[in-house]
């Protein structure tokens, strides 16, 4: 094991040359040597290499001669498990032969070697920088320093791809909304947002408590650009702070609205419908003034309508809890303005009832298919113009039952 004092003075030293290095086209290939210098024989790493996306495939893009006589894996499959589970932790380290993103590490060495990689993205590309750990690797050594390196990378990366505030405000407002829909079984869960200018003011996020009860939120900040992509920003930290310390639902949402009512931007204010789910079906949810979502069930469309005040209008505001219960095959869709108030050419504008219509008639497809139905019906109908507000749809579907799950039941 490295002495603390010894491995945070090297990594601060490569961290700060990594923030003074001339980014391009062989920035990639200088953090990997001076990993390799820096933490070779320490940490047990050596061989590092430089996979860039493509099509299907993570393309090796590492001079070649670096590995003359040794066997290196040229692409790896985009849609392996293993890219799967890096690309969702951003660092791994796959100590298990059976599940690596390159096998011939494994199996084609004079020594113990296994592969431990992390990812970069930029605004344009995406890398998998793959390491071989030697004998005497320690876990929390290697995923702190890949981690720090991995950030301060991607911080490099995009300070150079910014060029202005704006720009900046883009890259804040894509890294608060989510990367991925949750995997909850027996239910399938899709969203999107569409900005309306290069920054919005609609925002939705998902939360994990347990594997049996899961969280959804979606709101609208007035106005538009900087000050509500500061406002969005606002209210998703405030809700991922709250709901991490595990506070009451009622409880966290009316101290956010203090916090909102307190803003600079004072005369700002923001739309939210929060929810719990439980995999059996039960959703407790609190609609602050946000744009009715809908349930629907065959013919069947319930809507759950606001149970509070839309929040920053009032230092205090009464809100409360309510309950639906979603049965299997049932389409939930939380939405909000830019799609029912896009209009046409006429001004007509397509509305909740054309909406809920579009659900119906697909609420046999998957949540996914669902979620492009909505954005493609609206698109068409307002001629595919520029969207003039911005646009957000979450699409929740509980899976039917199968013939022998009916049976028990």
């Amino acid at each position: 094991m490295i002495e603390p004092k010894t491995f945070y003075r090297k990594l601060d030293f490569l961290l700060n040359k990594i923030g003074h290095a001339k980014t391009g086209k062989d920035f990639l290939f200088l953090i990997v040597k001076e990993l390799e210098n820096t933490f070779g024989q320490d940490l047990n790493i050596a061989r590092g290499r430089v996979y860039e996306e493509e099509e299907n495939n993570f393309a090796l893009i590492s001079p070649k001669e670096k590995f003359k006589n040794i066997k290196v894996t040229s692409l790896i499959p985009k849609e392996s498990e293993p890219v799967k589970a890096l690309i969702r932790t951003k660092s791994y380290i796959f100590d298990d032969p059976s599940f690596s993103i390159d096998p011939a590490i494994n199996s084609n060495r004079k020594e113990y070697s296994i592969p431990a990689a992390f990812t970069i993205r930029g605004t344009e590309y995406f890398w998998i920088i793959v390491f071989e750990l030697r004998s005497g690797w320690i876990r929390e050594e290697i995923e702190f320093c890949f981690n720090a390196v991995r950030s301060a990378v991607n911080s490099r990366i995009s300070s150079e791809a910014v060029k202005n505030e704006i720009e900046q405000a883009v890259l804040i407002q894509q890294s608060l909304l989510p990367t991925a829909a949750p995997v909850i079984p027996g239910y399938q869960v899709s969203g999107f947002s569409q900005p309306a200018e290069l920054v919005g003011g609609d925002l939705y996020d998902y939360f994990k408590f347990d594997d049996s009860s899961y969280g959804f939120c979606i709101g609208d900040a007035s106005g538009h650009g900087i000050p509500a992509a500061l406002l969005v920003r606002d209210v998703v930290t405030g809700l991922r702070m709250g709901l991490e310390k595990e506070m009451k639902t009622v409880y966290t949402l009316k101290k956010l609205n203090r916090v909102i009512n307190k803003s600079v931007y004072s005369s700002l204010f923001v739309s939210l419908f929060y929810a719990d789910l439980e995999i059996g079906g039960n959703l407790f949810y609190v609609n602050a003034g946000h744009p009715i979502p809908f349930l629907v069930s065959g013919n069947e469309v319930t809507e759950l309508k606001s149970t509070g005040l839309i929040f920053g209008a009032l230092p205090e505001v009464s809100i409360h809890q309510t309950y639906v219960f979603i049965k299997p095959g049932s389409v939930l869709v939380l939405y909000s303005d830019g799609i029912i108030e896009r209009q046409n050419l006429y001004k007509e504008e397509f509305g909740l009832d054309r909406l809920k219509d579009v659900v119906v008639k697909n609420q046999r497809k998957t949540s996914k298919e669902i979620l492009d139905e909505i954005f493609n019906s609206a698109k068409k109908f307002g001629n595919s113009d520029k969207w003039d507000d911005d646009a957000t749809v979450i699409v929740i579907k509980r899976d039917e039952l199968t013939e022998q799950q009916e049976k028990i039941i």
